[in-house]
């Protein structure tokens, strides 16, 4: 959306530097320190959030050493990656390419997949079996 936005601010109003937007080195670095920003601030909060909701992972107990240590750890993690990954996509790519739209349809169907097979079954079924 903001390489449109540059693309019409720079063809109407000739603003300085929009067309920094037009490389797409530029959007990749812009989209690899948006990524890395939305995964470290935003991740403490759902990670805070998910806590404060109990969506926890309960471990079987096999002997291990240290494996108490786990019990209680959120299981929706992923969601943190597929946000830092699609809002940059969104932000700065061309969206009228069709290896983005191949890579945003992808990231959203693995990311629902996942969500069922692990996570809603972590959380619904009674027990904690592997799938």
């Amino acid at each position: 959306m903001l390489y449109y936005l540059f693309e019409y601010l720079e063809s109407e109003f000739q603003l300085t530097g929009a067309s920094v937007f037009g490389f797409i080195s530029f959007r990749a670095a812009m989209a690899i320190l948006m990524s890395l920003a939305i995964s470290t601030i935003y991740g403490k909060r759902i990670i805070n959030y998910l806590l404060a909701k109990q969506v926890g992972e309960s471990v079987r107990d096999l002997g291990l050493q240290g494996q108490s240590e786990k019990a209680g750890t959120p299981t929706m993690g992923g969601f943190i990656i597929i946000l830092a990954t699609l809002i940059p996509v969104v932000l700065l790519a061309r969206l009228d390419n069709i290896y983005v739209i191949l890579l945003i349809v992808t990231t959203l169907w693995m990311g629902t997949i996942g969500f069922i097979a692990v996570s809603y079954t972590h959380l619904t079924l009674p027990t904690n079996r592997e799938v």
